[in-house]
């Protein structure tokens, strides 16, 4: 434990289960000082154990609607109030694809399913972001961070219409971070993850497979849920205040590989 967030405030989306990244980085952040309101959907809620690690860590929890400006706006209100002061970092780990759940193939979308799981994957991300701007409730050096996936990149068949929401997610943090580092000093990223066993995760299709060859794929292996939360704390503290526009790579290498020995075994 080295304190790297003692005395810093912030706000995280998404606590759905203790298998959420979302979760395992409250747990970090609060052993490295920080302080925190957890926040998510009153649905998501109801099938979660958010109140679980409420109480464990000893923060307190704001439903809100992502979607919804005004709540946004009360959530950004009371959090300030709450915890005393403005806010030094904000995770938003949400993503959702109905799509994906009903089991629409990519060529045959319910585009109201689409618009859906845009916005709440993509367009909630920009609407959070000028809330905190136009209440200018962020301090200087804060950070921000929302979770990303390689499928916004490349192609990943079943991963179906949430590649689309990466990709649009990474262009809003790219967009508004130019506008919030210019005006406000402060940075915003996306964190490109490997594939991890989150309830979002396991309900794209083949994703038992999707884990194992990513994992033969990456020469460090997949990075789990714990190591993104301690490479999220990392970019929530003061080590990394020029780190901005980025999406960061934090998949054992993955991205970068053609091929491994590993994979190539498997067809020889």
């Amino acid at each position: 434990m080295y304190n790297l967030l003692k005395g810093k405030r912030g706000i995280i989306f998404g606590a759905l289960d203790e298998n959420s990244i979302a979760w395992k980085t409250a747990e970090r952040i609060h052993d490295e000082g920080g302080v925190f309101v957890l926040t998510n959907a009153p649905a998501a809620m109801r099938l979660g154990s958010i109140d679980a690690l409420a109480e464990k860590i000893g923060c307190q929890i704001i439903p809100a609607d992502v979607t919804s400006v005004t709540d946004l706006e009360e959530l950004v209100d009371k959090s300030v109030e709450i915890l005393g002061g403005k806010i030094d970092f904000v995770l938003h780990s949400i993503g959702m694809s109905v799509n994906v759940r009903k089991g629409n193939h990519y060529t045959n979308q319910n585009y109201e399913f689409t618009e859906k799981g845009w916005n709440v994957s993509a367009v909630s991300f920009h609407k959070l972001m000028q809330v905190l701007y136009k209440k200018d409730a962020m301090n200087e050096w804060g950070s921000i961070i929302a979770l990303s996936y390689m499928a916004a990149q490349r192609v990943f068949p079943d991963y179906n219409d949430m590649a689309d929401n990466k990709a649009f997610l990474e262009s809003v943090a790219r967009s508004f971070g130019y506008f919030f580092g210019r005006d406000k000093k402060v940075r915003v990223n996306t964190i490109s993850q490997s594939p991890t066993a989150t309830r979002a995760g396991q309900g794209v299709k083949g994703f038992g497979g999707f884990i194992a060859f990513a994992d033969k794929m990456s020469p460090l292996g997949n990075a789990t849920a714990a190591e993104c939360a301690d490479y999220i704390v990392v970019m929530f503290s003061d080590l990394t205040r020029k780190v901005t526009l980025q999406n960061l790579l934090h998949d054992g290498g993955f991205s970068n590989m053609g091929v491994s020995q590993e994979v190539m075994e498997m067809f020889e």
